[in-house]
């Protein structure tokens, strides 16, 4: 089983711009946080901004900001806007035809179908406030301008 590190990264993101809501982040700032290309910021990024969940201005004092509060964001929210599942299972077709292996595909695509609409029901029930809360009173949350 393989978790989603885009979705554990984007959150991370996101709970840091909400510590500097009012302050527009590049992507080369934001890339340099989590050690990776400002590309793979753009594109993870285009998918939050389309669902609504961050806004890009460009030029000089430009950036991405949060597009809304942390508490109107749901886990659920951002990992739809990523378009992916916090778990998958990687099957590979060994046998194609094999009865025995369709069986077993079969019932784990069931199970798993199942698991993601669990998941996606807890996930929709916590916000990224949530979580800044649940570390304490150190983490200090800005105030986002609404867009």
């Amino acid at each position: 089983m393989k978790r989603s590190d885009r979705l554990s990264i984007a959150l991370h993101i996101l709970l840091h711009m909400g510590q500097r809501a009012d302050t527009p982040m590049t992507s080369d700032q934001i890339a340099g946080w989590v050690g990776t290309n400002p590309v793979v910021i753009r594109r993870t990024f285009a998918g939050l901004r389309d669902a609504g969940i961050v806004a890009s201005s460009k030029g000089h004092g430009g950036g991405w900001t949060l597009a809304r509060g942390l508490d109107q964001i749901s886990l659920h929210q951002v990992q739809q806007a990523l378009g992916e599942r916090l778990i998958t299972l990687g099957a590979r077709d060994e046998s194609p035809g094999c009865l025995v292996e369709i069986a077993v595909h079969r019932a784990l695509d069931d199970a798993l179908e199942e698991a993601n609409r669990l998941l996606d029901q807890r996930l929709a029930g916590v916000t990224l406030a949530d979580l800044a809360h649940s570390m304490g009173p150190h983490f200090k949350l800005g105030h986002p301008t609404q867009h």
